[in-house]
């Protein structure tokens, strides 16, 4: 499938309420629980989110599409939502994502994107040089790997209450 930024800017806007819907008003063992070792829960991807939506995928369009010589990215804290989170409730979060969504769907609508500005390349600080198309196909695909995450966190709460079905239930099988 090729990019497409229409359709690219619905998936992103519905991410939030989508994550919202499965999340809000449930207990706080299926927000808070993660896969063990150093995984994150449901809670801590909302603060990821978060975090990304001020630090990453507008900021670096911005970079690509701006007049400055030096189209170089600044590093982006992938843990920065353990300590921004701290003292917030889920709540709190899921309306924070929200409305900074909202915010950077008007901003990326606003810069009024064609063809031939979707092919400017920034520099990313591992990858090297990335197209604008590449930065906005990263941020959709970022986003449905996060519900994925989620979902498969949370289906792992009941891995051992399924009894035998894990053989047949692939979001419980670790691959």
């Amino acid at each position: 499938m090729e990019f497409n930024l229409t359709e690219s800017i619905q998936i992103l806007a519905k991410t939030p309420s989508v994550i919202s819907n499965l999340l809000k008003d449930l207990p706080d063992a299926w927000v808070t629980t993660n896969e063990g070792g150093d995984t994150w829960s449901p809670y801590d991807v909302v603060g990821h989110l978060i975090h990304g939506e001020k630090t990453d995928w507008i900021p670096r369009a911005e970079i690509i599409l701006g007049d400055k010589k030096n189209k170089a990215f600044e590093p982006y804290d992938r843990f920065a939502q353990f300590k921004n989170s701290k003292g917030k409730t889920l709540d709190q979060l899921l309306t924070k994502f929200r409305e900074l969504r909202a915010e950077n769907i008007k901003k990326l609508k606003a810069l009024n994107i064609g063809e031939q500005a979707l092919m400017k390349t920034g520099v990313h600080p591992e990858f090297g040089p990335v197209t604008l198309k590449q930065l906005l196909a990263a941020w959709v695909v970022h986003d449905l790997g996060h519900i994925n995450q989620i979902t498969r966190v949370m289906a792992k709460n009941y891995k051992v209450e399924a009894g035998p079905w894990p053989k047949y239930l692939t979001v419980l099988q670790d691959k």
